[in-house]
């Protein structure tokens, strides 16, 4: 559609710029036999069909020749219509020696009016006629040439409104696919972090099962009867080892740092005054045992063991710590 408004356009800007140039040599040589032939002159002004001409410009020229061309030839003009052309144009432009050639003229022209030569009113009307028709186009090209200045613009509006569509369609179309990656790659984390974390505590659990195990057992069997009695006193052997083995603790401090982030080394950076059994139950509770269990290796009832870990977590809170969260969740395990 826009090409072919320029092409309409270009054809119409040609059109007029050929003839303009042919009206314009025809002119020029009105102007070079005025003076030797006046009355050639006038045939030929007469001659050219003034409705056709393209621009005010030509058509004030022919009116200033053609009454220089009846004054020459010494005829009257029936109306001032022709000299006034040259007269409003030359006047509205700031010319300087046209208007005074044009006033000259019209006095010339228009002075002895009566007793007109008929063949000459005749012609003189029908210039007059072809002005008019002159003026009627011009009037129809300009709304024309409104209406054209119109749809152009309406379509280069349309076209960049399309095109600033596409943009954002195409911009809108590359964030939904990069919020759907990123949900994509979020899920796929999710995913792998509860993965991850199903499968270290369950590590964690199985890896201090059997202590649990043992330590169930003995709190369950104490004050029965004496066959089990041996059993007990094995379990309670395993158990009173395990609760001065400096190996097996450390071992259970790196599993749980291990697992849960360095959550102990944070503990001991942030709380440096801890009490050592304290420091002792919050290790046996990150391992995931139970409160008889740490209990039996405490060497403490279990009513003590509820009020430490209360204690324990009512101070990690007062003191606001950086992963007071993490910490306060180990003890609202089992």
């Amino acid at each position: 559609m826009r090409n072919l408004l320029y092409i309409v356009m270009t054809f119409v800007v040609v059109g007029c710029s050929v003839g303009g140039s042919r009206q314009a040599k025809e002119l020029d040589e009105v102007q070079h036999i005025m003076k030797g032939s006046p009355a050639e002159a006038f045939e030929k002004l007469n001659a050219m069909d003034i409705s056709e001409f393209r621009d005010s410009a030509t058509m004030a020229r022919w009116a200033l020749l053609y009454s220089e061309a009846m004054a020459a030839n010494r005829l009257c003009a029936p109306t001032d219509t022709i000299i006034n052309i040259a007269l409003d144009y030359y006047g509205n432009h700031g010319c300087n020696n046209e208007p005074q050639r044009a006033r000259a003229l019209r006095h010339a022209v228009c002075s002895g009016r009566q007793g007109g030569d008929m063949l000459v009113t005749a012609l003189y009307m029908q210039k007059e006629k072809e002005f008019y028709l002159f003026k009627e186009r011009a009037r129809k090209e300009q709304y024309a040439l409104i209406g054209l200045i119109a749809v152009i613009t309406a379509v280069g509006i349309i076209a960049w409104l399309r095109y600033r569509l596409r943009l954002e369609r195409a911009h809108s179309e590359m964030l939904i696919a990069e919020a759907s990656g990123l949900k994509c790659v979020l899920h796929d984390s999710r995913s792998n972090i509860l993965q991850m974390e199903n499968t270290l505590h369950g590590l964690l659990k199985r890896r201090f099962a059997l202590i649990d195990s043992l330590c169930d057992t003995y709190y369950e069997s104490q004050g029965t009867k004496t066959e089990r009695k041996a059993i007990t006193e094995k379990v309670k052997a395993e158990i009173s080892s395990l609760q001065d083995d400096k190996e097996m603790f450390a071992e259970m401090e790196n599993t749980v740092n291990s697992c849960r982030d360095n959550l102990l080394e944070k503990l001991k950076e942030e709380y440096p005054d801890i009490a050592p059994e304290d420091y002792r139950m919050t290790v046996y509770l990150a391992c995931g045992m139970s409160n008889r269990t740490i209990s039996l290796l405490l060497g403490k009832t279990i009513e003590v063991v509820y009020k430490r870990k209360s204690r324990i977590r009512s101070r990690i809170k007062a003191r606001a710590l950086p992963h007071a969260d993490e910490f306060e969740a180990v003890f609202y395990q089992r």
